[in-house]
């Protein structure tokens, strides 16, 4: 069955914007557990507007499931501290400086050296590796040769396209891309903008999904819902067939 890592991103977004210490990250952490999450992601940026560095050093030790660090690998800091944490898992992802948010997969051609020599930095440390790709065929053979052990599918645009009722258009390019990480021996992970109205699909239609990453959608709905109730609907869309 699909795994779902909740992304606490947004936890830490609302507790910086007044200061102090409320909402409790760490209890917040604790908690997504035993309310069933398989796994809890971060993704540190080096303005710290959402998850800090430091919250992620306190993090660690709590994690009971599978820790998943995403950010960008050509931030020194960034790599250091995965180095010091030792997650289960890094995403790499090619942000910008002071990017909003992640828009885009890498380029598995252009950057495939300097992927295959970050990659091996972070295997050598025990660190499973994952990259942010767009569902291309080209990005996944590209991806392939980078000796990174998964591909994370970057979703926007089968969520922006399944919105407008495109369902079949939108997953398609997904269906493809996922076939040949299969064939290739890639891991498949996805994430961005899924949420309670589009996952289920997503699962049913893309083969070999592993894990799925959801943090602003779910904590949106967990406004409404309650924390431990959303956890648990986001778990069961992903288990419909």
């Amino acid at each position: 069955m699909t795994k779902l890592s909740v992304n606490i991103n947004k936890i830490a977004t609302l507790r910086n914007s007044r200061g102090g210490n409320n909402p409790d990250l760490l209890k917040v952490t604790r908690d997504i557990q035993l309310f069933g999450a398989d796994g809890v992601t971060v993704h540190p940026r080096p303005d710290e507007r959402h998850i800090r560095y430091q919250d992620v050093r306190d993090i660690r030790p709590l994690i009971t499931t599978e820790f998943n660090i995403e950010g960008n690998c050509t931030e020194q800091k960034f790599v250091d501290l995965v180095l010091e944490v030792k997650p289960d898992q890094v995403t790499l992802v090619p942000d910008a400086l002071g990017q909003l948010t992640s828009d885009h997969g890498w380029d598995t051609i252009k950057h495939k050296q300097y992927l295959r020599d970050i990659i091996s930095v972070f295997r050598k440390a025990g660190i499973r590796v994952s990259i942010f790709v767009d569902p291309v065929i080209e990005m996944v053979e590209g991806a392939a040769e980078t000796g990174t052990d998964r591909i994370e599918l970057y979703t926007e645009g089968y969520a922006r396209q399944f919105a407008a009722g495109e369902e079949d258009a939108a997953v398609a390019p997904y269906t493809l891309a996922a076939a040949r990480a299969v064939e290739l021996g890639l891991g498949l992970n996805a994430g961005h903008d899924l949420d309670m109205h589009n996952l289920a699909f997503f699962n049913q239609r893309v083969q070999g999904l592993a894990e799925v990453s959801i943090g602003h959608a779910l904590i949106c709905d967990a406004l409404y819902l309650g924390l431990e109730n959303t956890i648990q609907l986001y778990k069961r869309q992903l288990t419909l067939v």
